[in-house]
């Protein structure tokens, strides 16, 4: 009996090791893609699925020859639109919801009309943002610039409202200004909502221009993919979906990076 939970004691204790390792957010992640790409081969070969239903990873990996400057071309559009509309969204966001989360009169008038515009689908907006400002880039950094917005405003408000009065009193009492009990209470309890927001509105972000450039857009990782679809080219719609996903990882990483080093206390 001993002898058999020996080998099991240390195993546990070698993954949690492997866990607890300085390289285990890049390692982990990087062995469940390899492993997600070799069984989707597998299983592609397996079914003998058609390549106009699922390509494999190898016929996808194929077209970057053909493709792969033109899908790192649009996807540099896909990621500046991207980019513009979520900064927008950050300082906008960020400012409403500090004054949603110290404002009781914004929050009674200003959170539901809020939360009323975030329920209309923002692919409906769409063709009304092609008929006002043409095809081009401007819809997608709308687009992107609406999805981005509500998760951030809604986390800074909710991380501000959420301070303990008593500790904000305590400072108070202690003869500290407004401005001075943000900075020691209010910004270091909403830092962690705000970059809980970012985390998930870059991802929204991205979802926005892709969704904008299949429908007012002559360029961009959505156009691609509209492209791609219209000729049956599905390895290379799906390249361009690889690239896609590429830069919304390498931006989540980025994030998780800056969290670690501003929030260091949690």
């Amino acid at each position: 009996m001993t002898t058999t939970s020996q080998p099991l004691t240390q195993s546990s204790l070698s993954l949690k090791g492997l866990m607890n390792s300085r390289y285990s957010t890049v390692l982990l992640p990087l062995a469940t893609t390899v492993l997600l790409f070799v069984l989707w081969e597998l299983a592609v070969w397996l079914f003998s699925i058609p390549q106009f239903i699922l390509p494999a990873p190898s016929a996808i990996i194929a077209e970057i020859p053909d493709w792969g400057a033109a899908v790192a071309k649009n996807a540099w559009i896909t990621l500046a639109t991207t980019l513009v509309g979520f900064i927008g969204a950050l300082v906008l966001g960020v400012l409403l919801g500090f004054m949603i989360g110290y404002s009781r009169l914004a929050n009674l008038t200003i959170y539901p009309l809020l939360i009323g515009f975030n329920t209309i689908p923002k692919v409906a907006l769409v063709p009304l943002f092609s008929i006002w400002f043409g095809i081009g880039a401007v819809p997608a950094v709308l687009t992107a610039f609406l999805l981005a917005f509500f998760p951030i405003a809604v986390n800074v408000a909710i991380g501000l409202a959420t301070v303990e009065t008593e500790m904000q009193d305590v400072l108070v009492s202690l003869g500290a200004s407004r401005f001075e009990v943000f900075q020691k209470v209010g910004l270091p309890h909403t830092m962690p909502y705000l970059f809980a927001s970012l985390k998930v509105a870059i991802s929204q972000a991205f979802i926005g221009s892709v969704i904008a450039e299949t429908v007012a857009s002559n360029g961009g990782i959505g156009y691609v993919i509209l492209s791609a679809s219209s000729n049956f080219n599905i390895p290379l719609a799906f390249l361009a979906l690889l690239a896609l996903a590429v830069m919304g990882v390498a931006l989540y990483s980025i994030f998780v990076a800056a969290e670690k080093r501003f929030v260091h206390w949690l």
